[in-house]
């Protein structure tokens, strides 16, 4: 597997879009979207005589070891290891004594870094794209930065604020410019559905076209208003923004088990029973939005509860 799915650059001038597809091995509808991202953009100005690239957009394949294997990771969560400490030890560790995931890491880290440092943009956008184990609503992750709000906004799913002081590590983490030699720097990400469902990929498709269109790499005239409708439709009657009310985190020797049959934005009630573990069962903390219930083997996070802005 190609560490780089795809580049595209237009004839003018404009930001450097970043999306990575594949971060969890088990996780393909990003892989696929972009692939198929890039096959648009190479075929458009053939059918589109008036289209016009702004910028440059790059997709990443993410942990390709777990890729190959269709499994979330294959010995750490790689979205839990974005740590600029970590990165840097990495980078002076020699090849041969890196682990699977931190051999992954470093190379994704450094990639980015090449990327950035040969198109020299104003503005460098990441996209993380991502699916969940349960089914239900999408929705968007934003960090604290207005611009990533705005953008996540534009994708017409639910925006979740307040995730990152839920959890460490991640990919949003670590796109800032603390981390990042760019001028301005801007991360979201974008929870696409269900990992088997085949609408997740056009979803995620949606998503990259309406970021670009956002972002001001294509004109809006050249995007087709479906993508805009799969994304609305699948967003009817979910809240427009969220907030992190709580985390679960697990340990493997916890015996964490689901409840069966939650999904996203399903509502739940103060202490009802969410699952179990080797302590007992575990309640809601409050009335409250249910995300990401874990019905997997591997997952650090039992769930998230949102409440409703």
């Amino acid at each position: 597997m190609k560490r780089i799915i795809g580049r595209y650059t237009g004839p003018d001038r404009g930001p450097l879009l970043i999306c990575f597809g594949g971060i969890h091995g088990n996780e393909l509808a990003g892989v696929r979207a972009l692939e198929t991202v890039f096959k648009l953009l190479e075929r458009e100005p053939a059918v589109n005589p008036t289209f016009r690239f702004a910028g440059r957009i790059t997709g990443f394949m993410g942990n390709r070891q777990a890729l190959s294997r269709r499994k979330r990771f294959y010995t750490q969560d790689l979205n839990r290891m974005w740590r600029p400490d970590l990165i840097n030890r990495l980078k002076h560790t020699h090849p041969a004594d890196l682990r699977y995931e931190e051999r992954e890491l470093r190379e994704l880290a450094e990639a980015v870094e090449r990327e950035i440092a040969m198109y020299r943009p104003e503005k460098v956008i990441v996209l993380d794209l991502h699916t969940t184990t349960a089914d239900g609503g999408i929705f968007g992750i934003a960090t604290d930065d207005p611009e990533s709000i705005r953008i996540a906004q534009e994708l017409h799913a639910p925006v979740i604020t307040g995730m990152l002081a839920g959890l460490q590590g991640t990919m949003l983490h670590y796109f800032n410019k603390e981390n990042i030699q760019a001028p301005e720097v801007v991360a979201l990400g974008f929870e696409a559905g269900q990992h088997d469902d085949p609408l997740s990929v056009n979803r995620c498709i949606a998503a990259i076209i309406n970021c670009m269109r956002t972002i001001g790499c294509v004109d809006a005239d050249d995007v087709e208003n479906r993508h805009d409708d799969l994304l609305i439709a699948y967003s009817k009657g979910l809240p427009k923004v969220a907030a992190l009310r709580y985390v679960h985190h697990i340990q493997p020797h916890d015996e964490f088990r689901m409840t069966p049959d939650y999904h996203n934005f399903k509502s739940v009630k103060q202490d009802e029973i969410l699952a179990h573990d080797r302590f007992g069962p575990i309640k809601a903390k409050e009335d409250s939005l249910i995300l990401m219930p874990l019905y997997q083997a591997q997952g650090s996070d039992g769930f998230f509860l949102v409440k409703e802005v």
